[in-house]
């Protein structure tokens, strides 16, 4: 099947292993190393979803837990899961996803009609005006309900299997990107005990969707050395596809470790996951950091993306998200991915920078590649 807008070389996906999935009943494919996210950008669909109270047409903004658009029903029952990001979750062999919030479909949404009387419904709207009669509120509220919720939970019993486990460490390391890395080698060269914590399916953080250098060499490949040295270390425990969602007193962390949720539903045998209690002597957080989005008028809309996300999209899975872009932002990172954008085909139309002055080797490379920069200019709308 096709995927127009799949690079044909590069990124940190297994092209010997293409998977087939289907997403709103249309059967799509990707690779082993996919996103959800990612693989539909692959295969050019951009509408997603449609926003909570009017409606409004959703696309893909970021690439990682941020992002607040992208969120489906995966699979079916009794292995149904409700309001899962794209973004976070992997693409495997027989995915079944499908867009929530929306009736019939996310094309033609019958709720899409509230965005036609939006200054009639301000926020409390429901809460005044659906009081009367007393009994009728039932009736209202069920409605009301449907319209704003977003997923379905299970009605089959759940045929999973979940564990829990209690350990303690002399260091915690909540989050593995470059500075996490750099940490948990750190505490693992002096001999302490070290578990590393990581939500994304491998280590390495933004720095598998950037084309940084480190050390005279790519910042990937430092990666893999840096792994391959604590995977060396018997006081070293690694926890990818885990997510720190507690931190409680006298340095008391509870953990969720996905297991199986990678794997095909027909594939998954055992814990499905696992809890983990982990009592530290000391936390390090490297959580990385967030980019935060640009206020314009209807910066909501398919097709506005977050830069850093556009570039882990190039760099780390192949695909480009449009084929033809306008990159605006306040700092230098807009180069960087107007870059990314030009090095994967794209036609940049220009960068618009909303300082007064910038310098510096990445918007003189823009420049140099005949892109149109506009300095102390914002995008409206």
């Amino acid at each position: 099947m096709s995927q127009p807008n799949r690079l044909p070389e590069g990124g940190r996906i297994d092209r010997d292993r293409p998977v087939n999935f289907r997403f709103n009943g249309r059967a799509l494919s990707g690779f082993v190393g996919d996103t959800l996210a990612s693989a539909l950008l692959a295969n050019g669909v951009h509408l997603v979803g449609r926003s909570f109270k009017y409606h409004r047409p959703r696309g893909i903004m970021g690439a990682g837990a941020e992002e607040p658009n992208a969120i489906f029903q995966i699979d079916r029952d009794p292995h149904t899961v409700p309001n899962l990001r794209a973004t976070q979750t992997e693409l495997y062999d027989d995915l079944n996803a499908e867009s929530v919030n929306c009736w019939p479909s996310v094309e033609n949404d019958i709720g899409a009609i509230n965005g036609w009387f939006g200054r009639l419904l301000p926020a409390g709207f429901y809460y005044k005006t659906f009081m009367w009669p007393k009994s009728m509120w039932m009736t209202y509220e069920h409605y009301i309900r449907k319209a704003a919720g977003f997923g379905r939970s299970p009605m089959a019993p759940d045929p999973d299997r979940y564990e829990r486990r209690n350990d303690h460490c002399d260091i915690l390391v909540v989050g593995g990107g470059p500075a996490g890395l750099a940490a948990a080698r750190a505490a693992g060269l002096s001999g302490a005990r070290v578990i590393l914590v990581d939500e994304q399916s491998e280590l390495g953080g933004s720095l598998l969707g950037r084309r940084d250098i480190i050390d005279g060499a790519p910042a990937v490949d430092w990666v893999a050395s840096t792994i391959a040295e604590l995977r060396a270390m018997p006081e070293v425990t690694m926890l990818p596809r885990t997510t720190a969602f507690g931190y409680h007193d006298a340095n008391f962390v509870t953990l969720n470790q996905r297991i199986t949720h990678h794997l095909p539903v027909r594939a998954r045998t055992g814990c499905r996951e696992r809890t983990w209690r982990v009592r530290a002597t000391r936390v390090i957080l490297c959580t990385g950091a967030i980019e935060r989005a640009l206020v314009f008028g209807n910066n909501d809309l398919p097709g506005i993306m977050l830069a850093s996300a556009v570039s882990t999209y190039v760099n780390r899975y192949a695909v480009v998200p449009g084929r033809a872009a306008v990159v605006f932002g306040n700092n230098d990172t807009i180069y960087r991915t107007a870059l990314d954008l030009l090095r994967a085909g794209a036609d940049v139309k220009a960068v618009v920078d909303s300082r007064a002055s910038a310098d510096g080797d990445l918007r003189d490379a823009v420049g140099s590649a005949g892109v149109a920069v506009k300095q102390g200019c914002v995008v409206s709308g």
